[in-house]
């Protein structure tokens, strides 16, 4: 176990209580057959307290799998904000329901199964706009999650996309690995974008070596 992943288990016990519900989440997610990659807990924390800060009324996530980190931003609504969630298969979706149903917010949060970007125009159709967009989805589509996330986002709105570090891969440009390629595509459409002001952090944990990227919509 790395030294980085000891510092998150302490981090956990200094400033993230215990949280049954979250508990609950993660052993129904695991009970379920669920791939173990939804954020880690110190991250989800993150992703509230960006959401409490910029005061987000509504929010997009772009990938649920089981609705933990759904449910981290959920918690910073107002008693009016509402959580739209994008899902590509509908077991996840229905597992990410059940918990959303036990943390209490099936009110708060929608699940819009199948592909995003089928499901993203449908978005555009309602008029809904965005004060927070979390996309945390399949790598290869980061380019256009990108494109579609700065059509739907209010002005001053944060998008924020997960594992865009990789390992340090992206930084290889001989790799043909179309997730690696996915994620510099992304990166490459934020350089001078005059439409979002945006940086990326380097992450290390339980999660492993990976990073956020974070951006301001102008």
């Amino acid at each position: 176990m790395m030294i980085c992943a000891f510092v998150d288990d302490y981090i956990n016990k200094k400033l993230i209580p215990s949280d049954s519900t979250l508990e609950q989440v993660q052993e129904s997610n695991k009970q379920a057959g669920l791939p173990n990659i939804n954020v880690s807990s110190t991250h989800g924390k993150l992703l509230y307290l960006l959401a409490k800060l910029k005061g987000a009324e509504n929010i997009l996530e772009i990938g649920t799998l089981g609705g933990y980190s759904s449910i981290w931003m959920a918690r910073a609504l107002s008693e009016t904000g509402k959580l739209y969630t994008l899902e590509f298969n509908p077991d996840f979706a229905k597992i990410a329901e059940q918990n959303f149903q036990l943390a209490g917010y099936q009110d708060k949060v929608e699940v819009i199964v199948g592909n995003a970007l089928d499901t993203l125009p449908i978005l555009e159709e309602k008029k809904l706009l965005f004060d927070l967009i979390f996309i945390d989805a399949d790598k290869v589509n980061y380019p256009h999650y990108l494109k579609w996330s700065l059509k739907l986002a209010n002005p001053g709105a944060l998008i924020i996309a997960d594992n865009v570090v990789r390992d340090g891969n992206i930084i290889d440009e001989l790799s043909d690995d179309v997730h690696t390629k996915g994620l510099q595509q992304f990166m490459d459409l934020l350089v001078n974008n005059p439409a979002i002001d945006s940086t990326a952090i380097q992450t290390v944990g339980n999660k492993g070596y990976d990073g956020f990227m974070i951006g301001i919509v102008k």
